[in-house]
């Protein structure tokens, strides 16, 4: 019972929590939907752990892309072998993600650490924070330690294989029975951010400006003095 809620049940929540969510914020929310930023409070902490964390995290959530959503079958299709895939993981996947944990050390620190930035913060705020700096510890243990203590694991042939059996409605529980508790962690976390999207200030990445980059040139003119 406890496998089918964790690896079902819990999961299924999550996701629907995700898309109703931001939904109904969208719907009743729209003038809340950005970050408040503490930029004009302090600057230099900001500036290095946002450029560190968000360099770090895009390649990070493309290797999980790729690690769970194509199956083995299809990267030996294209020549890459099992092990030359692994060596990819680990060390550029290692190199990205201890460049994210990083990042979101100094801006957990600064959040919690600079009084004038913690009194801006709301209490989502520090639990996104520290959730986010829990999910990306876990995912370099995972990588790190446990590849190294139990080098014989692949997660491609369990947690790959389980999440995709989610994203087609034909849940596999037993997938997830035998994974090492770390990565099991990982995954618990990282669905419980999906949950708490929504409703905090995470929903600002919905709202890149891709507009200012068509948008007319602003022309400004001096006033002649004499």
């Amino acid at each position: 019972m406890t496998n089918q809620f964790l690896w079902v049940i819990f999961p299924y929540i999550c996701m629907a929590t995700f898309i109703v969510g931001h939904i109904f914020r969208y719907r009743n929310d729209q003038f809340g939907w950005t970050a408040k930023s503490s930029e004009f409070i302090e600057k230099k902490q900001l500036m290095i752990g946002s450029i560190l964390f968000h360099v770090g995290i895009i390649p990070v959530i493309a290797g999980h892309v790729v690690g769970l959503g194509i199956p083995k079958e299809w990267t030996r299709a294209l020549g890459i072998s099992d092990h030359l895939y692994h060596m990819g993981a680990i060390w550029v996947g290692g190199l990205f993600g201890f460049m994210t944990l990083i990042g979101m050390v100094i801006l957990t620190w600064r959040r919690f650490a600079l009084k004038n930035v913690r009194q801006l913060s709301s209490a989502s705020d520090l639990i996104v924070n520290s959730l986010l700096l829990l999910i990306v510890f876990l995912g370099i243990y995972s990588v790190v330690v446990t590849n190294a203590v139990q080098p014989e694991f692949d997660y491609r042939d369990s947690i790959s294989v389980w999440f995709r059996s989610l994203l087609i409605f034909r849940p596999e529980a037993a997938y997830m029975s035998a994974v090492p508790l770390a990565f099991q962690l990982h995954v618990l976390t990282g669905f419980l951010i999906f949950a708490m999207w929504p409703f905090t200030r995470l929903v600002h990445v919905w709202s890149v400006p891709l507009n200012y980059v068509g948008r007319s040139y602003i022309l400004y003119r001096k006033n002649r003095t004499n």
